[in-house]
């Protein structure tokens, strides 16, 4: 009987790609992981580790160190290795590093030969998503940033504890880059399918005291809170990551708010941003355009616009090789 592995390579052994790779072989997402790290001793250590699970899952894993030669055949590509703010900083004052990681770590890739698909989570993750495509010449649907995907999920927790349900019941995204500029967009969140704003107007006195910027804040500040506490998010971001995947792997057709790049869609081109986009076996199957407010358009269009600004202070044309 044939069979075709479902093979992921992680680029970064850190935090972030560890916990990648956990969830993964916890849910069983492929047959075969090969961890990637600037410290080989790093990347192998982390896979021995991972290996010593498999007597406690479901199913087996493979789980091994690789290089950027054995990329290949790899039908997933996590890209977490970054650069990482210090206090104080923002996702976009590691730019200029991440830049430099970003052209090494993706052109001694795509020399190995590799045709797959390129699942992005390291920061500026909207701006490095568009280095990815760039330097790798693979077509936009192939090249998926994690985008708003966590700050969904923020979204979602936050309002199952207003509303005391489950936050898959909860339906709604956090739009724009994955940064400062960032908003939820208020005229597409719906619990149980009823949109939010209506249940705030229809219960008034119960929910009086619910305050939507608040919320909106918290959503945008989540990340830094785990920052600035233990000094490291990932728990959160790995499982996007690996949900991400599992939804390639596995055809799932699932809607995840994620970097993707815009040609035409909200009216924009050459940018790269978070919004609703359709995943399964080929990448980006489609991006949703959602209706929205004036208000809301005008946020995602200024969000857009530092997310651009970005992208030209790098003066791409000059460092990226088309």
């Amino acid at each position: 009987m044939k069979s075709k592995s479902r093979k992921v390579a992680i680029v970064g052994s850190g935090m972030v790609g560890s916990s990648c790779a956990y969830s993964m072989v916890n849910q069983a997402i492929c047959d075969e992981i090969m961890m990637i790290d600037r410290t080989y001793d790093r990347a192998m250590a982390q896979a021995l580790d991972l290996s010593h699970c498999m007597d406690f899952t479901g199913s087996r894993t493979k789980v091994y160190a690789g290089t950027f030669n054995d990329c290949a055949g790899m039908d997933v590509i996590v890209l977490t290795a970054g650069a990482n703010p210090k206090p104080g900083q923002t996702r976009l004052d590691v730019l200029d590093d991440a830049a430099v990681i970003t052209q090494e770590i993706v052109t001694n890739i795509m020399a190995s030969g590799f045709d797959g698909i390129f699942v992005i989570a390291a920061n500026p993750v909207d701006i490095v998503t568009y280095m990815v495509w760039k330097i790798s010449g693979l077509p936009r649907h192939r090249v998926i940033g994690t985008g708003t995907s966590i700050d969904s999920s923020r979204l979602k927790t936050l309002l199952s504890d207003v509303f005391s349900i489950d936050p898959r019941s909860v339906n709604g995204y956090a739009l724009g880059e994955h940064g400062e500029s960032q908003f939820v967009a208020w005229s597409h969140v719906t619990i149980g399918g009823k949109p939010i704003l209506q249940i705030m107007e229809q219960h008034r006195e119960r929910f009086s005291q619910l305050d939507l910027e608040d919320i909106a804040r918290k959503t945008k500040d989540a990340g830094w809170e785990i920052f600035t506490r233990k000094g490291s998010t990932h728990f959160g971001i790995g499982s996007a990551l690996a949900y991400i995947t599992r939804a390639i792997l596995n055809d799932e057709h699932k809607i995840i708010a994620v970097s993707a790049i815009l040609e035409g869609e909200y009216g924009l081109d050459g940018v790269c941003a978070g919004v609703p986009a359709i995943i399964g076996r080929d990448g980006i199957k489609e991006l949703l355009e959602l209706n929205l407010s004036s208000e809301e358009a005008e946020k995602f269009n200024a969000s857009c616009s530092i997310i651009r600004a970005g992208i030209d202070r790098l003066q791409l044309a000059e460092r990226i090789t088309e």
